[in-house]
């Protein structure tokens, strides 16, 4: 079959059209699905369950995008809408006249002639009207893609990536620093070495263009337009490699709502420092913990608890899962370091259960995420969980202090898994067999084994 008069005349009123591919008419569905999800904040794995579509398939348009809605936005009354193409799509299929459609929708003549015509589906053997088609062929030539200005302009590319990516030079013009590692798609190197470079951010390198060259037009480009060439694949004039020169190193941009989420999600109203009991702050009575981590090179670390009374320490063996180090790295994969969320949990439980009842009254900890799994700590020990304010250390004062001390053992800086549970009890008998001040020079190994005998004769002391 051939091309009808119609579909010949409509293909010349439109001119000659590449062809863009297979319409994207999920669009209107799944895409608006998963761009709503990640406006409200969600992960991009929860976006694509909301959505219908597979991980994969989410993160291609995630990172595609830059990690922003590249959709259009809302469309004003001049123009038809995506449910006026569906009206004008089921009355065109009962053979509604032109004339009528516009008389319905309140629309003039041409209008819907010139719809008609502009985005009907000419690759069919019947001139059809869809509106989904209809509605693809808009979006698609409202975008009006233009060339990047640093694809374009050499000269101002240069500009740009010597002041991203310009190497650090000593007094007499050596490069110095590392290199940094290869990029792999990941954010900046925990714990590992950068690449020293110029480093100006897109806003200095804009503002400083304007100084430089005053006289010259051509020289001139905002930050946006540096951050999309960086982030947003379309507009690929800058490597991506080079998104590591930023200060914050990011691979991807972080939508809003994703920057407006609390840091501290497990950390509810009920669980707040103001719901201590009251006989916390006295420190007459016994049982009362604050706690928290001391961390090391490599992600290793030790966890400490300080009973607030006698100012008696435990120190918590946190060692490394099996696989850590050998088993690469993946995003939303097992905490290997051995203080994620789980295995800190279970230490703690373990710890805390060789303690009587009785000295297992509360526990007040740091916002940070080892203790997220704080729910089924209590329920498993019995011993209610507490958190400090954001940014207020003096809260867990007796803490920090003990922190402090025990930083002559393990200084900051150094792999702290080389130390065993043997070594770490060896550390904090010594650290417990200190006399101390506040408890009348005696020490908290002394002050805590009162409080254990006086629980086992039944009178209690508060010295």
């Amino acid at each position: 079959m051939g091309v009808g008069k119609r579909q010949r005349a409509v293909q010349l009123y439109r001119g000659e059209v590449p062809s863009p591919g297979r319409p994207t008419v999920a669009w209107r569905q799944d895409r608006v699905r998963f761009w709503a999800g990640i406006a409200c904040g969600i992960k991009t794995e929860d976006a694509a369950a909301a959505a219908g579509v597979s991980s994969p398939v989410a993160f291609r348009w995630f990172r595609n995008a830059g990690g922003v809605n590249p959709a259009l936005g809302p469309v004003s009354g001049r123009y038809l809408s995506s449910s006026e193409r569906e009206d004008i799509a089921l009355w065109r299929a009962q053979d509604a006249g032109v004339r009528e459609i516009a008389r319905r929708l309140g629309r003039s003549p041409s209008t819907i002639s010139r719809e008609l015509r502009r985005n009907a589906s000419t690759r069919t053997y019947r001139l059809t009207y869809k509106a989904s088609i209809a509605q693809w062929h808009t979006e698609r030539r409202a975008r009006r893609p233009k060339i990047a200005k640093l694809v374009i302009n050499d000269r101002l590319r240069r500009y740009v990536e010597d002041h991203l990516a310009g190497v650090v030079r000593d007094a007499e013009g050596r490069v110095v620093g590392p290199t940094g590692p290869r990029r792999t798609g990941r954010n900046k190197p925990h714990r590992g070495d950068r690449g020293w470079v110029q480093g100006w951010s897109p806003e200095q390198i804009s503002h400083r263009l304007k100084a430089e060259f005053a006289d010259d037009a051509s020289m001139r480009i905002s930050h946006e337009a540096i951050y999309q060439a960086l982030y947003v694949e379309s507009r690929g004039a800058l490597k991506r490699e080079l998104v590591a020169c930023l200060r914050t190193g990011r691979a991807l941009r972080v939508p809003r709502a994703r920057a407006r989420q609390r840091a501290w999600a497990h950390v509810t109203p009920e669980v707040l420092i103001s719901e201590r009991p009251v006989e916390v702050e006295d420190r007459a009575v016994p049982g009362h913990w604050e706690g928290d981590l001391l961390i090391g090179l490599q992600r290793s670390a030790i966890g400490t608890l300080v009973e607030r009374t006698t100012r008696f320490t435990m120190l918590v063996h946190l060692p490394r899962a099996a696989g850590y180090g050998t088993i690469p790295r993946t995003k939303n994969g097992p905490a290997l370091a051995g203080y994620g969320a789980v295995a800190m949990k279970n230490a703690l439980a373990l710890t805390m259960a060789e303690l009587p009842e009785h000295l297992r009254r509360s526990l007040t900890w740091d916002r940070g995420k080892d203790l997220s799994a704080h729910a089924q700590l209590t329920i498993e020990t019995g011993l209610p969980v507490y958190f400090a304010d954001p940014h207020s250390p003096w809260q867990r004062g007796t803490n920090e202090n003990t922190n402090g001390m025990l930083r002559q053992y393990f200084p900051k800086g150094t792999d702290l898994s080389r130390w065993d549970a043997h070594e770490i009890a060896a550390v904090a008998a010594t650290v417990n067999s200190r006399p101390r001040k506040i408890l009348g020079w005696r020490t908290p190994a002394e002050a805590f084994d009162d409080h254990l005998r006086s629980l086992r004769t039944g009178v209690a002391t508060t010295d």
